[in-house]
């Protein structure tokens, strides 16, 4: 009788054991447990450690909460431009709801992935081409709203996500490199156009100074002599005084005319006339002239002149 109760306490204790090792389950700090018992959701989530379950009656979903960096595969489309691209880009998302990650829907890594491609094509369709290269923030905010909505329904949070690459063609990107170069050598010109302004105001200035002191700029062809020969070169620099070029310039214009005085324009109409006046009266003096000397007579030789 004390074999039989030994031996059936042995059996007890084997099942115990065989039942233990096949109820016992395991489940990590990062994960939590779904347990569907006979097809249906049975009590709550499980929670990091030690759990039991029913051999052959409960089935434990381990679901991972971490946080999941996936790439969404590259995508072609045509911008609101007409501008043919190639972007891929990079999702960060997370489970919140681990019981509705495993019920709401088949594979929540799968949908999500589809979810993003769709919402990329669709944001490259609405975005023009500056946008995708310049204003990437703005698309990711967009693109991350896109794909959240429905997300949230399937117990996944959307983290993040961001453009990874935009690719153009060559044809383009060989425009846009000449439209760049073209606006660097505009604004270079202006840059240069604005130095030469500001030179010349500053030249004048220096001229107007170094004419009140001529000897400034001797001293100024002094100093581009000494400039000119600290280079080493084989330049040759014959200084010419500026005050020989002077007094040339003077020899060649000659002696300084005198100035007639001005009249006034309301004058010179009545000045005219008296000048015209002058001539005529000189004119017929000089005619009458021969006519008097004639009606006088000669004096005879040895008698004195008559008075007239």
């Amino acid at each position: 009788m004390l074999e039989e109760l030994l031996v059936a306490g042995a059996a007890v204790a084997s099942a115990g054991v065989v039942y233990v090792a096949a109820a016992a389950r395991v489940i990590k700090q990062y994960e939590r447990g779904v347990v569907l018992r006979l097809g249906r959701l049975a009590g709550e989530v499980r929670t990091p450690g030690f759990t039991m379950v029913v051999p052959g009656v409960d089935k434990l979903h381990k679901v991972n909460m971490q946080i999941v960096t996936m790439p969404v595969p590259a995508q072609d489309g045509i911008t609101r431009d007409n501008v043919t691209v190639r972007v891929d880009a990079v999702i960060y998302f997370k489970v919140i709801d681990a019981a509705d990650a495993v019920i709401q829907v088949e594979d929540y890594r799968f949908a999500v992935s589809q979810m993003a491609q769709t919402s990329l094509r669709s944001i490259i369709g609405k975005s023009d081409l500056d946008d995708l290269l310049s204003n990437r923030e703005k698309l990711n905010q967009g693109l991350e709203l896109m794909i959240d909505s429905p997300a949230m329904g399937w117990g996944v949070q959307i983290d993040r996500v961001e453009i990874k690459d935009v690719s153009l063609p060559e044809t383009m990107k060989r425009s846009m490199a000449r439209q760049a170069e073209a606006d660097r050598e505009r604004r270079a010109r202006i840059i240069n156009a604005d130095a030469e302004l500001q030179a010349s105001k500053k030249l004048a200035e220096a001229a107007g100074v170094m004419s009140e002191q001529p000897a400034a700029l001797q001293l100024r062809l002094l100093q581009t002599v000494v400039a000119v020969a600290a280079e080493k070169n084989s330049t040759l620099v014959l200084p010419f005084p500026v005050e020989l070029l002077r007094f040339l310039e003077r020899a060649q214009q000659g002696p300084p005319a005198v100035e007639q005085p001005a009249h006034p324009r309301s004058e010179k109409p009545e000045v005219a006339a008296e000048a015209e006046v002058a001539a005529e009266v000189t004119a017929e003096v000089d005619a009458e002239k021969p006519e008097i000397e004639s009606g006088i007579p000669e004096a005879e030789p040895g008698k004195p002149e008559a008075d007239v």
